[in-house]
């Protein structure tokens, strides 16, 4: 099969590999369509190197069809179309047994420890199966929408633990794919307003046409003026940071209203250590949180809400490649012109 292989840093190359041979209570999944994480970037780059092996097919957001099922698999049939949670969670350590699956002390991943979607085919290994990490899809829905559940689901895990509610005003820093679903679910569960700061022109008309209710560029606007002046001076109610810049995690902390609650959605690369003025979080009474990866029913709810047409993730694709044009289609996603962009292999 045709694939997109990881070398080593900086070398991502299109090239024939075996497709995988599924073994006992396992599937093979043919890949659809499958879009480019800023996660993604970052292992490629070198940035981000815990569980990436070399060589190796990365990616992990993917929706496909079943090509093949293992005699000894039910529940799924050849031709149906699905979606992956790509994080296997071991079961039994301490944070699984205490609902924190996804920060488990053992889990692995498609894309890193297993071969990802970056190819005509993937090897469903048979744990994924049994535990319940494949999520069927309409036959209606389309394959680039499905591919999209995964980072969904991460905006679904990470919000949470901010319980945004009715009349909230949420703040979101940085408009790519993921600032944006975070805007569509903040809207989802009921936040009166949401202000959006970007310095990016073509993401924030994006942004904008999505329905943020105000739009800044922090290059030219003071993002703490308008989020004051838009909340009688009090500050936000949540604050997202949904990019992972250094520079920007005291303007965070200070758009924040007191008693507020601050994600660190982003991951940062590596050796990246912002400087914190942890009196904003002392004084101010802040609630400071993280968030990583998803858990299986955050993807079920994502396939929920996507099918449903709540959340029409569908509208952030922006560019779509063949797998041979897979070094084009990094070079897209890391210019920022682009919101997301999808491999169609």
């Amino acid at each position: 099969m045709k694939a997109g292989v990881l070398n080593r840093v900086d070398e991502l190359v299109y090239t024939e590999i075996d497709t995988p041979n599924i073994s006992d209570s396992e599937l093979l999944v043919r890949v659809k369509a499958a879009s480019i994480c800023g996660t993604d970037l970052r292992i490629y780059r070198g940035k981000k190197t815990k569980g990436v092996r070399y060589p190796s097919v990365i990616g992990h957001e993917f929706a496909g069809e079943i090509a093949q099922v293992d005699a000894s698999v039910s529940g799924f049939s050849v031709g149906e179309h699905v979606c992956v949670d790509p994080v296997l969670p071991c079961g039994g350590c301490f944070y699984c047994l205490n609902g924190m699956e996804n920060v488990c002390l053992n889990r692995v991943a498609i894309g890193y420890e297993y071969d990802g979607c970056f190819a005509e085919y993937v090897r469903i290994p048979a744990k994924f199966i049994s535990q319940g990490n494949i999520q069927k899809l309409p036959d209606s829905l389309p394959f680039v929408a499905g591919a999209l559940a995964e980072p969904l689901s991460c905006v679904i895990n990470g919000q949470r633990k901010l319980d945004i509610g009715i009349g909230d005003t949420v703040v979101i820093i940085g408009a790519g794919p993921i600032g944006i679903m975070h805007m569509m679910v903040a809207k989802a569960s009921g936040a009166s307003k949401v202000i959006v700061s970007e310095p990016n022109t073509m993401r924030r008309r994006t942004v904008a046409d999505f329905g943020a209710d105000i739009v800044i560029d922090p290059i030219n606007e003071s993002l703490q003026d308008i989020v004051l002046k838009s909340t009688n001076g009090l500050g936000a109610d949540v604050v997202i940071l949904a990019i992972g810049n250094p520079k920007i995690v005291n303007d965070a902390l200070l758009i924040a209203r007191k008693g507020g609650r601050i994600s660190m959605f982003a991951g940062f690369s590596t050796g990246d250590k912002p400087s914190i003025d942890v009196n904003l979080i002392h004084y101010n009474e802040l609630l400071v949180v993280g968030a990583s990866a998803l858990q299986r029913r955050d993807m079920k709810t994502a396939v929920n809400l996507i099918a449903s047409g709540s959340v029409d993730v569908g509208k952030l694709v922006t560019d779509t490649y063949g797998l041979a044009e897979i070094s084009e289609a990094f070079a897209k996603a890391e210019s920022g012109d682009a919101i997301k962009v999808v491999l169609v292999p």
